[in-house]
């Protein structure tokens, strides 16, 4: 009996030294400017802030992933990214199972504060993520996305909330006006 209680306190001994480091890396990297690969980061600093027309922006149709941050909480992670009509989409799937609705927490708070940030080859652009939940705009968008990426995104996957829609529109400023 002790043997076996020793064997597990070593194996829970063990088990915890990469769980630790694997903590560790994650608190680090929310600390730094924007995600690495594997976790999320801090608030995006570095890079000129855009100014100027609405971009075209067909051309992040050829970048693989973008660095989003919302304003609330200043949480920065990457992205797939599609354009489609001259409008960029971002979007989350598996929002109807619990494991996505606890994984993906972003999506919600986009919902409820749509201030972000996106970066995109050291740009930094801020927008207003809006949701869109339905119309015949999201077919020629999953097309766009089916493209791109290994992704089920269609118009019914949207429209049910599997996958949750947002455009990054121009940010609006309390007047009405566009910045």
């Amino acid at each position: 009996m002790k043997l076996l209680a020793k064997l597990i306190l070593i194996i829970i001994g063990l088990a915890l030294i990469p769980i630790t480091a694997v903590a560790t890396a994650a608190l680090k990297q929310r600390q730094e400017d924007g995600p690495n690969r594997i976790f999320s980061g801090g608030p995006l600093i570095a890079g000129e802030l855009y100014q100027g027309p609405e971009p075209d922006w067909e051309f992040v149709n050829s970048i693989a992933t973008i660095e989003l941050q919302l304003e609330e909480p200043p949480v920065s992670r990457r992205i797939w990214v599609a354009s489609y009509g001259g409008r960029l989409y971002i979007w989350s799937g598996y929002m109807h199972s619990s494991v996505g609705r606890l994984w993906k927490q972003w999506p919600v708070q986009a919902e409820a504060n749509g201030k972000a940030i996106l970066r995109i080859e050291g740009t930094r652009y801020e927008r207003d993520l809006r949701r869109v939940r339905s119309g015949s705009v999201l077919d020629g968008i999953a097309a766009e996305i089916a493209s791109k990426y290994p992704s089920e995104t269609t118009r019914e996957t949207v429209e049910s909330g599997q996958v949750w829609l947002f455009e990054a529109a121009p940010r609006t400023m309390p007047t009405g006006g566009i910045r």
